[in-house]
């Protein structure tokens, strides 16, 4: 199975630019060994204050995934009210420290009390709202009054509920419906509000941004080593536990970056 990862270099063909003891990433998959083609893997520098593994998170494709949707997409501004929706995972937990560095109210969505509790008393958000709660739609209303931007990750319920609170202009970042990747998608009811308040809802691939990745990953890779950027990784060790790691994806059991180490760094080989 195709997965992002990173692995050492062992041995390479005539004429690629990697060296053996070379750390690279890309999308690769969940195995020890593999012989793939030198096209799309990108060697890794660590810069001052990362650790290889952020380059499957604030500097890997969560990290850009949060840029480019944010900056580009979402066009936040200081003194907005951003809210984000899987706040806890992989890519919301930047998007909430993305918005309060440029000077934005941050309302995170998370499922569990231990996550709305890590989302604001480690990542600094404004206020974290635990949408399994029974009073999790005035609980909405009273945080968030209305919001400029809306970083949508799971799509369903809560996406049509966001919808209902809109401000003139509001953009919708649509990266996501984790809600809806299992189960048969309902449809939106409220999505008339989108004329009613010139909003917008666009959705995006990264993979557009490639030939803007190396100004945002300096910036990142800045604000990592300046300690404005904060990481959490869910480790599953062995890939005979990968299978259930995947699961963990679709009911919210883990915070931050999920990531299944597959061997040591020493014994990944390509």
């Amino acid at each position: 199975m195709k997965a992002g990862a990173l692995a050492k270099v062992v041995q390479v063909g005539e004429g690629v630019k990697f060296v053996p003891g070379d750390l690279v990433s890309g999308m690769l998959g969940w195995s020890e060994w593999m012989v793939v083609p030198a096209k799309g893997l990108q060697k890794i520098v660590i810069p001052p204050g990362a650790e290889l593994i952020d380059f499957l998170g604030v500097l890997g494709i969560n990290g850009l995934t949060a840029y480019f949707g944010l900056f580009h997409v979402g066009q936040i501004k200081a003194g907005e009210t951003l809210v984000v929706s899987a706040a806890a995972g992989a890519t919301g937990s930047i998007v909430c420290q993305l918005g309060k560095l440029v000077g934005a109210k941050v309302v995170a969505l998370a499922g569990s009390p231990d996550k709305c509790e890590w989302l604001k008393n480690e990542l600094g958000v404004d206020k974290a709202l635990n949408y399994k709660s029974p009073t999790f739609r005035d609980d909405f209303k009273k945080a968030v009054g209305y919001f400029d931007v809306y970083f949508d990750n799971v799509g369903g319920s809560i996406l049509d509920l966001a919808l209902t609170r809109m401000k003139k202009h509001t953009r919708i970042v649509f990266c996501g419906a984790i809600a809806d990747y299992n189960a048969l998608p309902k449809g939106l009811t409220n999505y008339m509000n989108l004329i009613a308040q010139s909003a917008k809802l666009e959705g995006f691939i990264v993979f557009d941004y490639a030939a803007q990745y190396p100004s945002a990953l300096k910036e990142l890779s800045q604000w990592l080593a300046e300690g404005k950027i904060k990481r959490k990784t869910h480790l599953v060790e062995g890939l005979d536990n990968a299978s259930e790691a995947l699961k963990l994806l679709f009911v919210g059991g883990n915070t931050g970056k999920l990531v299944v180490k597959v061997a040591d760094v020493t014994q990944s080989r390509l």
